[in-house]
């Protein structure tokens, strides 16, 4: 009775007591019998087709980094290309011009042909730190650009040209002229 009762305690091994208690395979040959399965299974069946909405293709959005150059391509930054020295040229100093000084308040220059009227006072109020109230332009019959330069009502345009030695380049003129009329005399 001894010997029946030990067989009928004994244990056959079972598929649950094969894998230890972290769900791994114990035994080698299980593992091989698994990786058997999988190989006859195979591994396109449970590969599910992606849903298209759309006839056309649009090409995914992929990571586009920013540059990041070795070296900068220009060995210097650009200067402007007007600056304000480059904008005024030089003050005219006709007749018409002096008059315009002494009635309307006004200095005429020549400036560059590519500045505008908002330039142009900029530039007038950093070369003679005046403030100006309004600019007209005129592009002359020879290309050059004249500007006509109304200043505020509290700054004196005839001060102002002294200041930008106005009256001694029309004085040298003057006497340059009348030095060439005593010659043709």
């Amino acid at each position: 009775m001894v010997a029946s009762g030990s067989k009928s305690q004994a244990k056959k091994p079972t598929k649950k007591d094969s894998k230890d208690a972290s769900g791994k395979a114990k035994n080698p040959t299980d593992k091989a019998l698994k990786a058997k399965k999988a190989v006859a299974k195979g591994t396109f069946i449970n590969r599910k087709k992606k849903a298209r909405y759309s006839v056309h293709f649009r090409r995914p959005k992929t990571l586009s980094l920013p540059r990041a150059p070795k070296y900068p391509r220009q060995s210097a930054p650009g200067r402007p290309k007007l600056d304000q020295f480059k904008i005024v040229k030089y003050p005219l100093t006709t007749e018409s011009a002096m008059k315009k000084i002494e009635d309307n308040n006004t200095l005429v220059f020549i400036v560059d042909k590519r500045s505008n009227k908002n330039m142009i006072k900029a530039a007038v109020h950093k070369l003679y730190s005046i403030e100006v109230q309004r600019v007209n332009t005129l592009i002359r019959p020879d290309g050059e650009k004249k500007a006509y330069v109304r200043l505020a009502s509290d700054y004196d345009a005839l001060d102002v040209a002294n200041k930008v030695r106005y009256l001694a380049i029309s004085k040298r003129l003057k006497l340059k002229h009348s030095y060439i009329a005593y010659c043709s005399q």
